[in-house]
């Protein structure tokens, strides 16, 4: 039995891969664990069995309840779509969202506009693929820049090289791709990060290369962040359209917000207060006379 673990050479950077996701082939039995795992409910409410925990802004807080998903149009401020969800993370729903605010304005192409939390991959993806246009803010969780070092954001992609570039300009190839939770993964670095003058601003202090890793469709998200780059405004759009009906609706519910109780109930109480709000924007934005008029129509 060997001591020691054999590497390729003395120079090699890591001996083990870069993920756990290496190790484990695609088709192995224990990925249908890992699939079964993630898919089990771990939350029970004793006082409502479909209720779930909803993270708030404050830290370590959270609040029992539902997440309740908008789609508002921004000429007129009415609701055009919505859904009541016991799953507390909104990235799950951009796609399902814009799609059925344009089946329900008509129309074939649309614009959606939402906020940080609803940046995710595959549902950006899923949006472009079907004709919606989309605005979203990617969220500032990088680690490295936490930490006072270069982001992946301080890297330049060169497409037709398929190279990053690093701040002290050297250039990182393509080495190697990996599978994580369902997405391709192709990894970049440099072998000469060890003789950089800015390692320190951009390497981990045990680290001997920085690596930098891209998304197979990461170009989508690329072609949006540049639309945002030339349209900030669209993010003061979204604020002045989508939180006023929350607003209002919420003034209108009061401190219990709902009454009844399951997802089912909720779902219906919550679309009779949509109705009551859409009526009462309606009469402002027409008048009762023509609200009557298109009624009788």
């Amino acid at each position: 039995m060997k001591r020691f673990v054999e590497g390729c050479e003395r120079t090699q950077g890591f001996l083990l891969p870069a993920s756990v996701e290496d190790y484990v082939a695609e088709d192995n039995p224990v990925r249908v664990i890992d699939a079964f795992v993630d898919s089990l409910d771990q939350q029970i409410s004793q006082t409502d069995p479909d209720a779930r925990s909803m993270a708030t802004s404050g830290r370590g807080s959270g609040i029992v309840g539902y997440n309740v998903q908008s789609a508002v149009d921004a000429e007129h401020h009415l609701i055009v779509a919505h859904e009541v969800t016991n799953s507390g993370k909104d990235a799950a729903h951009l796609a399902n969202m814009a799609n059925q605010a344009r089946d329900a304005i008509g129309t074939e192409k649309l614009t959606a506009v939402a906020d940080r939390g609803y940046f995710e991959g595959e549902q950006i993806k899923a949006c472009e693929e079907a004709g919606i246009t989309t605005y979203v803010p990617k969220p500032l969780t990088s680690g490295a820049k936490a930490d006072g070092r270069y982001g992946k954001q301080d890297f330049l992609y060169l497409p037709g090289t398929d190279v990053y570039v690093c701040p002290e300009g050297q250039h990182l190839p393509y080495r190697f791709s990996t599978v994580e939770r369902g997405k391709t993964l192709r990894s970049y670095w440099s072998s000469n990060c060890q003789n950089c003058p800015l390692k320190g601003q951009c390497m981990m202090p045990k680290s001997t290369e920085r690596r930098v890793n891209r998304w197979e469709h990461e170009g989508i998200l690329e072609i949006m962040q540049r639309r945002l780059d030339l349209d900030p405004g669209k993010m003061r759009v979204r604020r002045s359209t989508v939180e006023h009906p929350f607003g209002t609706i919420k003034s209108w519910m009061g401190a219990t917000h709902f009454l009844t109780k399951t997802l089912e109930k909720v779902s219906t109480e919550m679309s009779l207060h949509v109705l009551a709000y859409n009526i009462k924007r309606v009469l402002t934005v027409l008048g009762s006379d023509a609200l009557i008029s298109a009624m009788r129509a």
